[in-house]
């Protein structure tokens, strides 16, 4: 038995990416930066991906740049928008992903920035009241708040929070890594300046990713010694990847209806199935669809002797889960979302996260082996 359910970490390449990827792998060769036949010919796949992913979001070619990936993407929005307008102060939250967290972090320990943290409810929902508080008493503020928290999977509403920015003068920049390619987003008419991607979140090739930069507030280069991404980042483009990325969201953006109902529908189905079977089972985070990404189910198992190894036994019966973020696996520290909103670390949480190539039949399997290790066998005297 096989069954992946971990693909808030990474997803499977759509077969139709992997077509769209080969002809150019096998034939297209050409250096996109030379100016002859060859060259012409690459740039031309690089600048018609450009087109794909800014139609798609209602922008212009000019405000997206490919990157290596999310982790690339959100440490050029911010340590060049603090780099580029003089910023002094920034606002975050404590359960953001470790490639905006520790990248404040870092910046406010050379002093470049003070860091104000806004709170968090239990839930993960970040307290728009305390928001404002801190952008009313600091001038010249970045905000960095992701869409999804990729652990609990939290949304934030983007709306509010970039009125909020608007009102008070502030920079924002949001992660979007984990909803980019699952929810229609009209950058244009959202009142956000940095957003950001990793094609393999939804079906497209590891390694690439982009940043939107809002034409109005362009940044200095982050990555130097060559011209490419005009100017913005140097180093010669990962074309296969490119046309990839533009070529998945593509299939998403077209299907997302269907594996919108799809997917919440197997997380729900999941939900009420553990409710049945494992007594005292709880959920970490919001879980509506409403409240919450459709695409992941943080549960919070009852206590186990064996709740140690769930995860270990768990991919041993070939289930694919994860306790956390795939950027922080091999940590022993343990979540530090689920610390930041006060969760019961002694207790056993596993992450589900969910694709179009799921099924209720392997949901059904996976409940069955959780009931089997978490059944307290009596010891005999």
């Amino acid at each position: 038995m096989k069954i992946y359910l971990d693909n808030a970490a990474t997803t499977k390449l759509d077969e139709e990416v992997l077509k769209a990827m080969i002809p150019v792998m096998a034939d297209e060769f050409g250096n996109p930066s030379s100016i002859h036949a060859y060259g012409r010919k690459v740039r031309s796949l690089v600048e018609n991906a450009r087109k794909t992913v800014a139609k798609l979001l209602n922008v212009t070619p000019a405000e997206i740049f490919f990157t290596s990936g999310g982790t690339e993407a959100d440490n050029m929005a911010i340590c060049q928008s603090v780099d580029t307008f003089g910023i002094k102060h920034i606002i975050s939250s404590k359960i953001e992903h470790h490639a905006v967290e520790h990248t404040i972090c870092v910046l406010e320990k050379q002093g470049k920035v003070k860091v104000s943290w806004v709170n968090i409810d239990e839930m993960g929902n970040v307290d728009l009241a305390h928001l404002e508080e801190l952008l009313k008493t600091n001038e010249k503020s970045l905000v960095s708040l992701m869409h999804a928290n990729n652990e609990i999977g939290t949304l934030l509403p983007l709306n509010e929070v970039g009125e909020l920015c608007e009102k008070y003068n502030a920079l924002f920049h949001s992660d979007t890594v984990q909803t980019m390619g699952h929810y229609t987003m009209d950058l244009k008419n959202t009142k956000v300046h940095y957003v950001t991607c990793a094609a393999h979140k939804f079906h497209g090739p590891k390694g690439v990713g982009f940043l939107y930069i809002h034409h109005g507030h362009k940044i200095s280069p982050f990555i130097h010694g060559g011209a490419q991404e005009r100017n913005m980042r140097g180093g010669t483009e990962n074309v296969y990847g490119i046309v990839g990325l533009a070529k998945a969201l593509e299939i998403c953006f077209n299907e997302m209806e269907a594996h919108q109902k799809h997917i919440y529908g197997l997380k729900t189905y999941l939900k009420a199935k553990l409710e049945e079977n494992i007594p005292g089972i709880e959920f970490n985070g919001e879980t509506s669809y409403d409240k919450a990404l459709y695409t992941v189910l943080n549960c919070r198992f009852p206590a186990h002797p064996d709740a140690e190894m769930l995860l270990f036994n768990l991919d041993i019966a070939g289930i694919a889960a994860s306790g956390g973020s795939a950027c922080s696996s091999g940590s022993n520290q343990g979540s530090h979302v689920l610390k930041g909103i006060g969760i019961d670390m002694s207790r056993a949480s596993v992450r589900f996260s969910f694709s179009k190539y799921n099924t209720k039949d392997e949901l059904d399997k996976v409940v069955e082996k959780l009931k089997q290790l978490l059944t307290v066998k009596e010891t005999i005297n």
